[in-house]
């Protein structure tokens, strides 16, 4: 995380005693990545974390991948998935490596249990819906446009607030820490002037209400590629204060600030996040290239040694055809892509775009997951042929 955080009540010094109102001692927690030399926040608990009553399997959670299936690019329509469910237990596997995974949810209703993934970072794009992320370090309400951040082994719920309309996410989840880019950071780790974003435009955790509640509650923990069921004897939000540097944030992708300039700017002027083996990107409304004989729409490229993977989250995009709102396109490494036919000459003096996209260009060649294979469009490798292509068929068995 960028910079230091704390809510609630804290002693004066790190482990010394802090008494709660009855006599007895708040349990500290200390929680962070690598170990002990990575970012972390020390948190008190009215009750010892450690308290499990019972721990049972609820269902393994490994992604089977398209064995099949030639070399080519693709095009899976998000609208056509299953709607409803837990934003937790009805993910809709797409696309995994071992660096990183990504799935797809709409969810319809507040889980009844808690959720930890102690095997990855989340990135959630909030596609659509409102409401909070409830967590053991408080309230972070969340809305249209932003990117949810929760690290690794963070116990949590998301709460839908269904007055707002539906909800649907887009899930990474990241082996490694999620971070912003190095290049946007001085060397004591504050953002820089030329960053596209500030920490002002980061979210914490603002409100803590501990919650002192004896009982069978149900903790949901992702590890191992399995869903194991903990059951804790009290309320997991029972923290009464914390701080460090570790815990859950929210960024909106309306407050990323693009670059510009005069001629075309390359990909990674949007870059938004740094994982281990990906990066994810924002690609917001903005000008157009200012140079009166520019090509706003970017030139044909390979990726060499990189999967590219864009989520369309407006029905608008410059260089493609053929797609909607809710579309993932995915070209594989060391195939050409570019702009669609007519997509570049049709670009030439426009003035401004739209759009709004989230990439995540993985170094690892991506697979796709079986549970993909219904909502492809398998003709989508041919759109570069003529100006139009046929529209989404499922894939005949």
């Amino acid at each position: 995380m960028p910079f230091y955080h704390t809510l609630g009540q804290i002693p004066r010094k790190r482990h010394i005693v802090f008494r709660r109102p009855d006599g007895g001692l708040y349990a500290e927690e200390l929680m962070g990545h690598e170990g002990f030399v990575g970012t972390s926040s020390l948190l008190y608990h009215t009750h010892p974390p450690t308290t499990v009553k019972s721990a049972r399997k609820v269902r393994d959670d490994k992604w089977e991948a398209d064995e099949g299936t030639s070399l080519r690019h693709r095009h899976f329509l998000t609208s056509r998935t299953r709607k409803g469910g837990s934003a937790t237990m009805d993910r809709i596997p797409l696309l995994f490596n071992n660096d990183i995974k990504m799935a797809y949810v709409e969810p319809d209703v507040t889980d009844p249990h808690f959720f930890r993934n102690s095997q990855a970072d989340e990135v959630v794009y909030v596609v659509e819906g409102e409401g909070t992320l409830e967590s053991v370090f408080g309230d972070l309400p969340y809305k249209s446009g932003d990117y949810v951040v929760i690290h690794r082994n963070i116990t949590h719920r998301w709460t839908l607030d269904a007055s707002k309309g539906p909800a649907k996410f887009l899930v990474m989840e990241s082996a490694g820490h999620i971070r912003f880019p190095k290049r946007y950071r001085n060397e004591f780790g504050q953002l820089l002037e030329g960053a596209p974003f500030s920490e002002r435009d980061i979210r914490c955790p603002q409100s803590l209400a501990p919650r002192n509640e004896m009982g069978d509650f149900p903790i949901y923990v992702k590890q191992y590629d399995a869903i194991n069921e903990l059951m804790l004897d009290h309320h997991p939000f029972d923290v009464v204060g914390w701080d460090g540097y570790f815990y859950p944030w929210a960024f909106n992708i309306h407050d990323f600030e693009p670059i510009v300039g005069r001629i075309h700017q390359p990909p990674p002027v949007h870059q938004t996040f740094q994982g281990d083996g990906f990066v994810i990107c924002s690609f917001c409304p903005r000008p157009y290239d200012f140079d009166p004989e520019a090509i706003p729409a970017p030139y044909n490229h390979s990726n060499v040694d990189s999967d590219e993977v864009l989520f369309y989250a407006s029905s608008e995009f410059m260089s493609r055809k053929g797609i909607e709102y809710g579309s993932i396109t995915l070209h594989p490494d060391g195939l050409p892509h570019g702009p669609h036919p007519g997509r570049a000459e049709a670009s030439i003096g426009a003035k401004a775009t739209n759009e709004l996209a989230v990439m995540m260009d993985s170094f690892r060649p991506l697979k796709v997951a079986k549970a993909a294979m219904a909502i492809e469009d398998p003709k989508y490798h041919q759109s570069w042929l003529d100006a139009t292509h046929a529209a989404f068929s499922p894939p005949t068995s």
